[in-house]
């Protein structure tokens, strides 16, 4: 076993975060990431004005992307558009995590890659070939779950992720310039927004039960383009060899109340906000510096875990009352509709979803 102080699992946003923190007050950390080379995640490509003011508290700044000012919400009835607060940007996971690992690494944090961890006892970590002691355990790793680490899993009828590429297409660039838009469907959503080398990222979050429907994901983006034809005008730069990555079993709206001694729980392993919000990155880096601070200080892993709670309770909440309308076919037209009469609302829904620093 390899005994170390502190092992953050994960070198996303909220791994690399943390270790950002510990390091700018000579505290080094372990990184372990499962990748070898700097992939492209499944969500996260768009960065919040909340999310860029603590990417440039971390250091971060210059990142090349798709300036966003506004959101337009389609359902299968109408549309609505807002202003967002502040600029925002797309940019992809793969520009983004580079830069918030190197960052990591050249202030001194260790980073080892292609460690894939098999199983969580306690804090210990056991990998592939190698376990981990440490005295405190960093839990960073997305959406994807460690056994002994695990979330609960969802029940009823449960969320599915995925994301596809568009283009890209100058075409395309110029209908989604300047915008984030949200499609809204029966029994799910799509955003979609241009990232720096001119494709969309298009990520879906749809239950379980309308993708069996169909038998697979190319049909369901068939349907859902039929469905929302403003959906469909954009699936029209959907290549016929564009992949299509899923993960299943999203648990939107859960978060970590408690946690086990020593074992500090981050991003989406600490608290999963519906895509919607467009704040799954913010808190992601929020809750790796708080809990960076946390190790600093000498703070127990309970005590921090709480801490998390009580900040993401209100962007979680409100986040997940929008969901349940959105995902409605019933209830999304009302949200377009008021959008429409009150764009301010919209504002202060966005303002309402992010996470406090």
């Amino acid at each position: 076993m390899r005994r170390v102080d502190t092992l953050i699992l994960g070198g996303g946003p909220a791994g690399s975060a943390a270790a950002i923190t510990l390091a700018r007050s000579g505290a080094r950390a372990l990184v372990l990431e499962k990748q070898r080379e700097t992939g492209d995640a499944l969500c996260g490509g768009f960065l919040s004005w909340h999310s860029l003011d603590e990417l440039e508290r971390l250091g971060i700044e210059k990142l090349r992307g798709a300036t966003v000012d506004h959101v337009r919400l389609f359902t299968p009835s109408g549309s609505a558009s807002a202003t967002l607060p502040r600029l925002a940007l797309g940019v992809s996971r793969r520009q983004l995590d580079s830069a918030l690992l190197a960052r990591a690494e050249a202030l001194g944090a260790a980073v080892e890659r292609g460690v894939t961890a098999r199983e969580i006892r306690g804090r210990s970590l056991v990998a592939e070939r190698v376990g981990f002691e440490p005295e405190r355990l960093l839990l960073a790793a997305g959406k994807h779950d460690v056994r002994g680490g695990g979330r609960p899993k969802p029940s009823g009828d449960p969320a599915l992720g995925l994301r596809v590429r568009l283009g890209p297409s100058a075409a395309l660039a110029r209908l989604l310039e300047g915008a984030i838009e949200l499609h809204l469907f029966d029994r799910g959503y799509a955003g979609l927004v241009l990232q720096e080398d001119g494709t969309g990222n298009l990520c879906l979050a749809i239950r379980k039960s309308r993708l069996n429907e169909v038998g697979g994901p190319r049909a369901l983006l068939q349907g859902i383009g039929r469905e929302v034809p403003a959906l469909g005008e954009r699936l029209a730069w959907l290549g016929e060899a564009a992949q299509v990555d899923a993960i299943a079993s999203i648990p939107y709206g859960w978060r970590a109340m408690t946690t086990e001694s020593g074992v500090y729980r981050l991003g989406d392993q600490a608290g999963v906000i519906p895509s919607l919000a467009g704040e799954g990155t913010g808190i992601a880096l929020a809750s790796g510096v708080l809990a960076a601070e946390a190790v600093l200080r000498g703070e127990s892993a309970e005590l921090y875990q709480r801490k998390l709670a009580r900040r993401t309770l209100r962007p979680i909440t409100v986040a997940r009352a929008i969901l349940a309308a959105a995902e409605r076919p019933a209830t999304a037209p009302v949200l377009a509709q008021l959008m429409r009469i009150a764009p301010g609302l919209a504002t202060l829904l966005a303002q309402a979803t992010r996470v406090s620093h």
